[in-house]
């Protein structure tokens, strides 16, 4: 990149970027349902606001993990737990001299909680997925009782956002092949709602079992599939509430295989950023901000159109980079060179 006039700044082109933000939705796990008795109301509701706040920290963890380190979540107790908090919100309260009941969301402190993962070496997601288009197949795209187990409320608390196609698009995709489909093919139907992934979910019954694969497709990515079986418990009917919990599991680890971050890896990179208008710098660097893995950036050199900037940051490259994606950013190498941008 050519600077022309370039300005070297000492402190205030020296910025230092948050490691989490400030308000962040996806450390507030709402509507946990408590129930508690006591000797006293009051002891109640103590007992029962510490026995939920457990049940959301449970809640957050798996959200932000992968299913393969569930079974390490930390054991924190009353004390611990209470300094990851960062408030309650009440509703639908109802007490006696003996019992309290309630429904509580819990928000805990993101910086808090990233300290705490951190010190048990938990690779754990920072940032909010964008929303994944899910095309449910049994083996065709249909909407039967697969699509209506797939629809399930259950599954509010995942970290990444689903959206399960329409019946009314149905007939647009009724020749779709989950082993050979592609992105050209679901491009349409991704318009329409607005996301950038599509993931193709087939429920299979034989052999005493029912198959679930999953091929899942981004644009300009190569499709990656998988596939896990789930024992029958009485019927096929009864059996795919169970099916689709594991299959919207492992969506979740699709993307937290990409953004999971290892803390103990780090990195550091020089990015040019070619800058329309102070505005649009500003809007780049409260973007950076919100990045979960970036550390720090420095600013260099700077004339009325380019920066130049050094970033520090957790994790791998290609974490940050989907990181980035995330907050509305691309980074792109070009001859050697990275460019940080507003996503197109």
């Amino acid at each position: 990149m050519t600077f022309r006039a370039v300005f070297l700044f000492a402190a205030a082109l020296l910025f230092a970027v948050p490691a989490v933000g400030q308000e962040n939705s996806l450390y507030t796990v709402a509507n946990v349902h408590v129930d508690a008795s006591a000797a006293s109301s009051s002891a109640a509701l103590n007992t029962a606001i510490a026995q939920g706040r457990a049940k959301a920290f449970q809640i957050l963890y798996r959200r932000l993990t992968r299913q393969a380190d569930w079974v390490r979540q930390p054991a924190l107790d009353v004390t611990s737990l209470l300094r990851l908090s960062r408030g309650t919100t009440i509703t639908n309260e109802r007490r006696s001299t003996t019992r309290y009941v309630a429904d509580v969301t819990y928000s805990f402190n993101p910086a808090a909680v990233a300290r705490t993962l951190r010190a048990a070496q938990i690779a754990f997601s920072q940032s909010q997925a964008k929303p994944i288009l899910i095309i449910p197949m049994s083996p065709g795209v249909s909407h039967g009782p697969w699509a209506q187990a797939l629809m399930a409320p259950g599954f509010r608390d995942s970290q990444v956002p689903f959206t399960v196609l329409g019946p009314e698009d149905d007939a647009s995709l009724a020749d779709l092949n989950l082993d050979a489909a592609s992105w050209n093919e679901v491009a349409a139907v991704a318009t329409k709602y607005h996301v950038g992934e599509v993931a193709l979910v087939q429920a299979i019954y034989a052999n005493g079992k029912i198959t679930v694969n999953i091929r899942r497709l981004g644009i300009g990515e190569q499709p990656v599939k998988t596939s896990l079986d789930v024992p029958m418990l009485q019927t096929v009917g009864t059996t795919y509430p169970a099916a689709a919990q594991a299959a919207m599991h492992d969506i979740e680890d699709m993307w937290k295989s990409r953004t999971a971050i290892d803390f103990s890896q780090r990195g550091r990179l020089t990015a040019d950023v070619r800058i329309a208008s102070l505005a649009q710098w500003g809007e780049i660097q409260t973007s950076l901000a919100a990045v979960g893995n970036v550390t720090s950036m420095t600013v260099t050199a700077m004339d009325i159109s380019d920066a130049r900037v050094n970033l520090t940051y957790l994790g791998g490259l290609d974490q940050l980079r989907e990181a980035m994606g995330g907050e509305g950013l691309s980074l792109t190498n070009h001859g050697g060179q990275w460019m940080l941008a507003k996503a197109q």
